[in-house]
């Protein structure tokens, strides 16, 4: 029996899911399953009945949220990307002091690229080189994910070495290198450490040109001297 509270509105009893938490827990559900199936057995592996299997729900619950593939894989990319974004920030604010800096988000960027997940969207955009359809779908995944990456970038630095005009091009630069390590990951899984030497490389070079977020503080606390007066400063 349904309870109302004081204003009359009704409320789920305790331990019982609303009809909106079990909408969400089922797509969840059938786009985590999307996105484990892209990973694993690809796009021309990935189907709706194999999705509903993966996912534990009914063809007909599948087929009521999502009734096709590209719906379903839409769906699943943007579920994707913004789960990304979360683990990323969350895993960035967990690392200790002396890693929040830019080898630590970058130590972080070559964990999400051997990830499923990006593995994943790897899949998509070869597919859709040859499959008009997935192509329409896949057109502004790219620019999707950049704007990703400049969004977190920005948050995480927001000063360093670089003209601001220029940091668009340059994050264009970390992706595309990321994007070539993933490849030749996904078909090694760096055995010969090639790709491990490629991206500490690439975190030196980057250590020049974005300093620390808190470099600012320290040196201003270094001017300022013990007692907070300035280098010249006399008792």
């Amino acid at each position: 029996m349904p309870v109302t509270s004081g204003g009359g509105t009704e409320v789920a009893p305790v331990g019982r899911r609303t009809q909106q938490e079990r909408r969400s827990r089922t797509q969840t559900l059938l786009l985590d399953a999307t996105v484990e199936c892209l990973a694993e057995v690809g796009w021309s592996g990935t189907s709706t009945t194999e999705v509903a299997r993966r996912a534990g729900v009914s063809r007909g619950a599948q087929q009521h949220h999502y009734p096709t593939k590209m719906e379903l894989v839409d769906a699943a990319v943007e579920h994707l990307l913004e789960r990304q974004r979360q683990a990323y920030e969350a895993a960035f604010a967990e690392l200790p002091p002396e890693r929040h800096n830019i080898e630590g988000a970058l130590d972080l960027l070559w964990d999400v690229f051997r990830s499923p997940p990006a593995r994943a969207l790897l899949e998509l955009a070869v597919a859709s080189r040859t499959d008009a359809e997935l192509r329409a779908l896949c057109s502004d995944l790219n620019d999707r994910v950049l704007q990703l990456i400049l969004d977190t970038f920005e948050q995480l630095f927001p000063r360093t070495h670089l003209p601001d005009d220029s940091i668009p091009t340059a994050l264009r630069t970390v992706y595309a290198v990321y994007v070539g390590l993933s490849v030749q990951n996904a078909l090694d899984d760096d055995v010969s450490g090639h790709q491990r030497a490629v991206h500490d490389q690439f975190k030196s070079l980057a250590r020049l040109l974005i300093p620390d977020p808190d470099a600012d503080a320290r040196d201003t606390r270094h001017e300022a001297g013990p007692q907070g007066t300035g280098p010249g400063d006399s008792h």
